[in-house]
């Protein structure tokens, strides 16, 4: 397992942290989703057994719930 951690700018709420919770957790590989919106944080584990992920594949799935993502 490898953890990541991405800044995540534009949430605000429980829902957004939801929102962007949900499009990383469609990833494969991807556990322990951590998203919080006062600290802007989004961390996770990824089972490199599946599949190299890309820090493109996060960002996209991010933006995809509205908001956007740099790896931190």
């Amino acid at each position: 397992m490898s953890a990541y951690t991405y800044n995540v700018t534009g949430m605000s709420c429980g829902h957004c942290e939801n929102a962007v919770k949900e499009e990383v957790s469609n990833l494969p590989g991807v556990s322990n989703i951590e998203v919080s919106a006062d600290k802007g944080l989004l961390t996770f584990e990824h089972d490199g057994a599946v599949g190299e992920l890309t820090d493109q594949q996060i960002i996209d799935a991010v933006d995809e719930a509205g908001y956007e993502a740099t790896r931190a």
